[in-house]
């Protein structure tokens, strides 16, 4: 969920401790600190205050799907029939709310939004396609594919300038 607006002003310090962060987030302060140069007090209120400007839009763990169970990722593009505000709004509640879908992106093209989705089982994806695409009036079409192998996943930032 990107949005809209001024973001602060990024300084050196700022975006040598992200660059920490982003590879694992559980270092240090004092450790980072180090690193760039800064005390640890002063990382940690540099921390805060991006957290608090949404900088940093949170600090989770990243699972493997496989170990979970969730082995086949699957990316859909979704066309629609038509595009008011309103419609656009209630189908980007509907993909945000199924837990399914890892990330939901509204975009620009043929299609309207491309979905990458995690599922046990191509089972669990025809059940999926039947509750949000074949249930849904506004849906055109759907375009799908199934990955094959993840060859890089992540949501790292690039930090320097």
């Amino acid at each position: 969920m990107s949005r809209p607006g001024k973001f602060p002003q990024l300084d050196a310090f700022d975006r040598k401790i992200l660059a920490i962060l982003q590879r694992d987030n559980s270092t240090p302060q004092r450790t980072i600190g180090e690193a760039v140069g800064l005390s640890a007090p002063a990382v940690q209120r540099r921390i805060k205050r991006m957290a608090e400007e949404g900088v940093i839009q949170a600090n989770v763990a990243v699972l493997d799907p496989a170990a979970l169970g969730q082995s086949i990722t699957i990316f859909v593009e979704v066309e629609v029939i038509s595009e008011t505000s309103k419609q656009i709004e209630e189908a980007k509640s509907q993909f945000a709310a199924a837990p399914e879908i890892q990330q939901c992106y509204y975009v620009t093209g043929e299609a309207d939004f491309v979905l990458v989705i995690v599922v046990p089982a191509m089972a669990d994806y025809e059940a999926l396609t039947r509750r949000l695409f074949f249930g849904n009036n506004n849906v055109k079409r759907f375009r799908t594919f199934v990955a094959m192998d993840r060859v890089k996943v992540g949501l790292s930032v690039p930090v320097e300038r």
